[in-house]
Order: structure tokens, then C-alpha cells, then sequence
């Protein structure tokens, strides 16, 4: 690829990177932004992001192979995430010509994980929910009947999620709880235009959802309606946080029709979330840290990368300005922190940053933000990142690693239809 780190940034982009100490000054969790602004700098053509890809995929067939010893960790960062990047690569309409491949190649990281558990039955990031709903849209799209095999074993598990203690260390957060059960059947539905379950039958899941919230709410005396912790940490980011749970009951169709006292309690809680919005556009990781004079997590899981996705899906449903205001105003928190140093991954990495870009510009169709998405993309590519970037735990997974950085890439080809995984908000 061609040297695309030209620019000098600005003496203020640089202040922003140090952390000042007892020792000195030193360089502290992000890349400063290289490029003054996004109307000028590198040209990415899609030659040489198709190029990124190829390199990506061919370290990872190297690196993380299909075999049960790396079943662990499911979707999130087992070899049941690199099945679903091969299944959204073959998906793709600019890399048709390796369609049939990549299925097989999904295919064969999948198998592992249908051999043997990945951990929780009920877990979808995490364990046995996710396999079978990957397998499930994997199977359909390749032709195979068993397919519905699969959707049988996903609905098999629904009765779990109806009890109100179904699990003590919280059971509504995405990695392992309701909104994640929500999130498989709501992509998988989207994936296969079909209905898996009746109106009636989400809406008792997300009944029971808006009570775990009241109930916990009232019982800590939270300064909203609804209230959620994972292992007593009231969490307000994606990965475990309240911001994924409110997006998921904005996003079951006709919920708030149906439920208009919960709709009433779901969006005073998303107003609230609204209002911890700092200054510079973050979010504080947790309620413990509201009122730190500073917010350093700027990640998917934890931050305005991933509390974004919310603030859209409230603009889109409600179609009020100040949800898209927020939305504005944590791209530019991305655009100035968001090279992250942990390295190139989705879940507090690079390519999860970048992802907000391709949000906003397919929220406003301002094509300066798949600018910037694009020289985040390149960055990845840069001499100073793969010099100085972290090696994340599982480099090639698709929430920590490179399998995840792919299904940007491939994004960022067709930013008219991009999607960070499982959290399509359109």
C-alpha cells in the first residue's frame, strides 16, 4: 500500500495524546490523528482495501485454525466469529467472485463449534446460542435444509430468558443475556426475511426486560426509569451496558405501540443516558465514574463508540434532532481519540471506531464521514501502527482481532449498507 501518513498533525492533536506523570510525559492509549482534516489527506481506492482483506484473511487461516481447542469464546473471540466474517464477506457484492469459498470457509470454522460447546447454552456472544443462529443463517444461505435444526434449538432456549432470575450476575446485557438473544434473532431475521418468533412472543421478552430494569431501578434508587448491572457494575456502554439493552427494545418491531407504558420508562432512560454525554462528546464507562473530570475509554464496549449506536437507532425511532446532535458530537470525540494503541479490533480497537464514520454517513449521507472511515482504514496500514499497536489477546478473533477489522473493510466498499455486527440500527 501506498504511504498514506503525509500529514503533520496539529500541536493541539498532540497535547491530547500525553498523559502527564510523575516521570514525565508519555504517550497514552491512541495514535494522534495524522491527518489535519477530513477533507484532505489519504485517497483509499478499493483496490487496495479489497488488498487488506485478502492479507487479513490469509493470516487468519494461518493463525486461528477450525479445530475445537479454539471453540472457546464463541462469537466473541472463538472460531464461531470467523464463520460469521467468511458468511458477511460472501455477502458482500463486490467480492461475488469468491462467494462460494467463503461459504465453504464458513462452513469449516463453524463445524468446530457444533462439535462441542463454546460455553453457556443461552450465552449469544459468548456460548451455544450464537453457534446455532450463525449455523442456522449459514446453512439456509448455502442450501441446506437442517438449517432449521438450528432455528429449532435457538427457540429452544426462549423459556430461560422469561425467568425474571434467570441469571444473578444480570441476565439483560448483550454478551450473555436478553438483549443479546434479541440481537441473533433480530439479525437473523433481517438475514433471512423471515419471522422466527410472533410479535407476542418478543414483546414477553422485553416485558420482562423493562421489569428487570423498574426492579432494580427502584431498589438502588437510579436517577431513571430503568436501570441494568453485570456483576454489580451498572454499565452504560455496549458490550454489557444499559445502551445496548435500550437499543434492542427500540428495535423489536411495534414494541413501543404495544407497550406505551414501557415505551413512556424506555425513553426517559435514553434521555437520561443523553444527558451524561460530556463536554467532548464521550460517555462515562459506568454510573460509579459519572462526574470524572475525564473519560479515557473511548471503545466500542465502553464509550461513545458503541453508546452511539443507541443515540441513532433514538433518532431514527423518536426523530429528534438532539439523538443525532450526540451522535455528531461522539464522532468528533472518535475522530480526535479514536487510533486506538489497543490495536485493530471491533470491541476497543480501530476498526470499531471507524465503524461510527460509517454510521453518521449513513445517517446524514455527508460522504466526508466514509472519508474519515476510509483513513482509519488506511491507518491500519500505516508503518507507526503496525510498528507500535498492541497484539490483542486474540489477534485474529472477530471482537478483538483482525476477523473483525475484515467485516469493516469490507464496510467500508459498501458503506450504503454497513452495520457494525449484530447492531444494525437501520
Amino acid at each position: 500500500m501506498s504511504k498514506l501518513l503525509k500529514t503533520v498533525f496539529s500541536l493541539r492533536t498532540f497535547r491530547n495524546c500525553l498523559s502527564v506523570t510523575p516521570f514525565g510525559v508519555k504517550m497514552v492509549r491512541f495514535f494522534p490523528n495524522p491527518y489535519e482534516d477530513y477533507g484532505h489527506g489519504a485517497n483509499v481506492d478499493n483496490s487496495e482495501i479489497i488488498s487488506q482483506i485478502n492479507e487479513y484473511t490469509k493470516v487468519i487461516r494461518k493463525r486461528l485454525v477450525p479445530q475445537r481447542k479454539n471453540v472457546d469464546g464463541g462469537l466473541y473471540v472463538g472460531v464461531t466469529g470467523v464463520a460469521y466474517m467468511f458468511y458477511y464477506l460472501s455477502k458482500n457484492p463486490l467480492l461475488s467472485a469468491n462467494k462460494s469459498a467463503y461459504l465453504e470457509q464458513a462452513l469449516a470454522y463453524l463445524t468446530p463449534a457444533l462439535e462441542t460447546s463454546a460455553g453457556d447454552r443461552t450465552s449469544f456472544l459468548l456460548g451455544d446460542a450464537g453457534t446455532h443462529i450463525i449455523a442456522a443463517v449459514l446453512k439456509r444461505e448455502m442450501g441446506d435444509d437442517k438449517y432449521t435444526d438450528h432455528f429449532k434449538m435457538y427457540k429452544s432456549l426462549y423459556n430461560q430468558y422469561l425467568n425474571p432470575k434467570f441469571l444473578k450476575c444480570g441476565g439483560d446485557e448483550f454478551f450473555v443475556g436478553r438483549a443479546g438473544y434479541l440481537a441473533g434473532l433480530l439479525w437473523a431475521s433481517r438475514e433471512t426475511q423471515t419471522q422466527i418468533f410472533t410479535n407476542e412472543e418478543l414483546y414477553k421478552i422485553c416485558n420482562v426486560m423493562v421489569a428487570s430494569g423498574q426492579e432494580y431501578s427502584r431498589k438502588h434508587g437510579s436517577p431513571c426509569p430503568l436501570m441494568y448491572h453485570y456483576y454489580n457494575t451498572e454499565y452504560l456502554g455496549a458490550a454489557h451496558g444499559i445502551s445496548f439493552i435500550l437499543q434492542m427494545l427500540l428495535s423489536v418491531p411495534g414494541y413501543l405501540e404495544f407497550n406505551k407504558s414501557a415505551a413512556l420508562d424506555i425513553k426517559s432512560t435514553i434521555d437520561f443516558v443523553l444527558s451524561l454525554q460530556t463536554e467532548e462528546g464521550n460517555w462515562p464507562c459506568c454510573m460509579e465514574e459519572i462526574g470524572l473530570a475525564e473519560h479515557k475509554l473511548v471503545h466500542w464496549c465502553h464509550g461513545a463508540p458503541g453508546t452511539v449506536y443507541l443515540m441513532a437507532k433514538a433518532y431514527l425511532v423518536f426523530k429528534e434532532q438532539k439523538y443525532l446532535n450526540a451522535c455528531v458530537k461522539a464522532e468528533e470525540v472518535v475522530w480526535s481519540k479514536g487510533l486506538l494503541r489497543k490495536g485493530p479490533g471491533i470491541c476497543h480497537g480501530v476498526a470499531g471506531n471507524g465503524y461510527v464514520f460509517l454510521l453518521l454517513f449513513r445517517l446524514t449521507g455527508d460522504v466526508n464521514f466514509l472519508h474519515k472511515a476510509k483513513l482509519f482504514a488506511a491507518f491500519m496500514s500505516s508503518d507507526e501502527f503496525l510498528r507500535d499497536a498492541r497484539l490483542p489477546d486474540n489477534p485474529e478473533s472477530l471482537y478483538e482481532g483482525t476477523a473483525g477489522t475484515v467485516c469493516f473493510l469490507a464496510d467500508v466498499l459498501v458503506p450504503d449498507n454497513a452495520a457494525f455486527p449484530f447492531q444494525d440500527v437501520f
